[in-house]
């Protein structure tokens, strides 16, 4: 791709969806680095309420929040016909949750991240498609 056409390529957009403001911030920042453009989402109710869902390239969701985990999250995007590319992360990640996200076919990393392992699976999720 010719340098002018990769300065005016539009930058992907994550969601980070997690009701830790410290992991979200973090996330941004080091996303931001990375060339993606990102938007925060404190919980999963103010992602559902986002009209603009379809622009997204890849969703991250913290598995465990308080009002609904990211499984139920990711469910009612998908009802609502939203398919992109998700990422589960999560600071607690015992059997049952990992079995769950395996049998839809969604990653799950667990925090602290370590090396490039988020952004190598955004940009696996991202070229697998939703």
């Amino acid at each position: 791709m010719p340098l002018k056409d990769t300065l005016t390529a539009p930058k992907p957009m994550v969601a980070v969806v997690d009701d830790d403001p410290a992991v979200c911030n973090s996330l941004k920042f080091s996303l931001e680095i990375e060339g993606f453009s990102v938007r925060l989402f404190f919980d999963a109710e103010e992602i559902l309420r986002e009209p603009n869902l379809l622009e997204y390239s890849c969703f991250i969701i913290d598995y465990n929040m308080p009002t609904m985990n990211g499984l139920e999250l990711l469910r009612k995007l998908r009802e609502q016909r939203v398919q992109t590319p998700a990422v589960f992360i999560t600071g607690k990640a015992d059997a049952t949750i990992r079995e769950r996200a395996a049998a839809i076919d969604i990653p799950l990393i667990e925090k602290p991240f370590i090396g490039n392992i988020l952004l190598d699976t955004i940009q696996s999720a991202m070229a697998k498609g939703g």
